[in-house]
């Protein structure tokens, strides 16, 4: 059924009271099931399943993907393969929609775990209490939600702004549930076995487990380069150890690893940003980290046989200067280059301030009450515990309250029409501006915390409320069902990353395989801000003058060719924080569903349907899999030590 919207003229030439009356009679489904116990326990168990999956994603990329539409294809199969054995009824539309939002929730409570709190306890060598942690991610996630429903009735009910990601996870819902559930259930079923297939693939790269389990013959070559040396020294009996300028490739990171997780999330993002992190990684990997090495600026650490090795904490200790120089102005001038966007996120902020008409949603919006009582009240908890937990002074905590209500309308605005929340553009713009008023590190990291990650939660928020509107649903259900989600992906996400990554040990949060990219860039960040340049080394320094004006460089051409330039700066900068191989991976499979779209397009044939139309659901499945098998191997191997 096709989904009821008002025309271009209509939204432009509507009061927004006309606008919700219209709503009202022609979209509201009325009292519908929505909020319901089994789409609260669906939501939060799907919710706290796919944060976990978010975890592992962001430990390796410094990026968190949607999880929405992975929900809603998951519960829609789940409760119609239950239906369809008397076991269940079938899910409403609206319970699923009010799932989504519970789910979304809980995969966006990862942020914080993956930025600014692995950020804090690196720069202090300190492990942050476990209930702490849970206790400052819920309350800054409430105050998310208390920021964004105040300006839902401006970007959602009068301006109708499309929200993309929000719109396709409403644009998918209605197709499963009206007219075509067999392409739903399809859908389901391909999700489900690339789930389970990348499970079973991750599971047989495990050696420690094979090797308890007396298997480990059984075990997958981590490398295909493996494969080729190992017969290589088995015909010839040659021992082969490439290297660049006298440096080991495996030092490097320079291998050729098919992580299928990681193409699977590059697949996701593109092939612009796939061939980007491509570009980047040659550059650091293959040219400038051996060059460093042999110039004496990377340094390496003794071996067990006395000589000097290297790896990737060595080689980004010097390598991240310049590409968080690039990603960090790449960002700010890409904001900066939207000032009519800016300026017009502040028109119409509080609407009229005299209604012609009574409200006629009252009855199932959130009460205006709940925000003028609950914003000074959390925004009140958060300063206190930004005190407590991180010793922000009070009058610096302060501060950021209202600069999370300016950074919340210009977030909503950039989500509402691109679907980017530019979370780590806002957060150095706070990071910037609490420079120059404390030289606490600490300081710099926890204020940026509120002011960026609150409001990149309302936003991503509103997002989530998008398809509600869409459908006829009640956005105080919406609302309820985020604060749970808020619950379950704290008490899933904090004890995994605590038990199976942290492990007391905050200086062993980067590895080869988790690099903390993001956490890695707030603490640089943070570090150049507070101490100045004066303490790296030369080349260090004019690495990041030159990253810098290449990331203006490149977001100029972008502007000038309307965004047709190939090269994404941020991608190509974060190629310089996290390993070859795993830059490697997203490029191969974002090149896969790159070339797969041009190469299968006859109408109905089987790859296309799979591989064209289902691009999402086959992605979502890999990722889900990997990434659970993954955490799951981690919490093995931390019980088993």
């Amino acid at each position: 059924m096709a989904i009821q919207q008002l025309t271009e003229e209509q939204v432009r030439d509507w009061s927004v009271e006309e606008k919700d009356r219209w709503w009202l009679e022609n979209v509201f489904r009325g009292n519908m099931p929505q909020l319901t116990v089994r789409s609260a326990i669906t939501g939060m168990l799907i919710g706290g399943i796919l944060s976990l999956t978010n975890l592992y994603i962001g430990m390796r990329t410094g990026w968190t993907l949607g999880v929405g539409i992975t929900s809603v294809i998951l519960a829609f199969t789940a409760f119609k393969i239950m239906h369809s054995i008397g076991l269940a009824k079938e899910f409403t539309i609206l319970e699923n929609n009010c799932m989504q939002s519970i789910a979304t929730a809980a995969g966006y409570m990862t942020s914080p775990l993956i930025a600014s709190l692995a950020a804090y306890m690196m720069i202090t060598n300190t492990v942050i209490p476990i209930l702490s942690t849970i206790m400052w991610m819920i309350s800054i996630s409430v105050l998310g939600v208390l920021f964004a429903f105040p300006l839902k009735r401006r970007f959602i009910n009068d301006e109708q702004h499309p929200f993309p990601e929000g719109r396709a996870a409403g644009v998918v819902m209605d197709a499963l549930h009206t007219s075509d559930s067999g392409s739903g259930l399809f859908k389901g079923k391909i999700l489900i076995f690339f789930g389970f297939l990348s499970a079973a693939i991750e599971f047989f790269k495990q050696k420690g487990i094979l090797e308890d389990l007396h298997a480990k013959f059984l075990a997958l070559p981590e490398a295909l380069e493996e494969i080729l040396f190992h017969w290589i020294h088995v015909v010839f009996n040659w021992k082969v150890e490439p290297s660049i300028w006298g440096t080991k490739t495996s030092e490097l990171t320079v291998s050729f690893e098919p992580d299928h997780v990681m193409m699977a999330a590059g697949g996701l993002m593109g092939i612009r940003t796939g061939v980007s992190l491509l570009i980047g990684a040659v550059i650091n990997y293959c040219i400038v980290a051996p060059w460093m090495i042999q110039y004496g600026d990377i340094y390496g650490v003794v071996g067990d046989a006395g000589e000097l090795t290297y790896g990737f904490k060595q080689i980004t200790t010097w390598a991240l200067w310049g590409g968080v120089a690039m990603m960090t102005t790449a960002s700010l001038f890409a904001f900066a280059s939207k000032p009519k966007m800016i300026l017009s996120a502040f028109r119409g902020v509080f609407g009229k301030s005299k209604r012609t008409e009574e409200d006629c949603l009252r009855h199932i919006e959130l009460p205006m009450v709940v925000f003028v009582v609950g914003i000074p009240i959390v925004g009140s908890i958060v300063v206190v515990l930004a005190h407590v937990f991180f010793e922000v002074d009070i009058w610096l905590g302060i501060l950021a309250v209202p600069l999370v209500f300016v950074f919340t309308i210009i977030a909503a605005h950039s989500t509402a029409l691109t679907a980017i929340t530019p979370t780590g553009a806002l957060g150095k713009l706070t990071q910037l501006t609490y420079a120059g008023l404390s030289k606490s590190m600490t300081t710099n990291i926890m204020t940026a915390s509120i002011t960026a990650e609150v409001a990149g939660h309302a936003s991503n928020l509103m997002m989530d409320i998008k398809p509600g509107y869409m459908l006829g649903g009640k956005p105080r259900h919406q609302a309820m069902g985020h604060v749970l989600g808020i619950f379950a992906g704290a008490f899933t996400s904090v004890p995994v990353f605590y038990y199976a990554f942290l492990k007391d040990n905050p200086n062993g949060l980067i590895t080869d395989q988790y690099p903390q990219p993001a956490a890695t860039i707030w603490k640089a960040v943070a570090e150049i801000l507070t101490r100045g340049l004066s303490e790296l080394p030369t080349t260090a320094v004019w690495a990041a003058i030159l990253g810098a004006l290449v990331g203006i460089l490149f977001e100029a051409i972008k502007l000038v060719t309307k965004g047709r330039f190939p090269i994404s700066a941020v991608g190509m900068g974060l190629a310089f924080v996290i390993p070859f191989t795993t830059c490697f991976a997203m490029f191969l499979g974002s090149f896969f569903f790159w070339l797969a779209g041009r190469l299968w397009k006859r109408e109905g044939s089987f790859l296309k349907r799979l591989f064209v139309d289902n691009l999402e659901p086959v992605c979502a499945g890999v990722i889900a899999g990997g990434a659970l098998l993954g955490i799951a191997s981690a919490i093995y191997m931390v019980a088993s030590s």
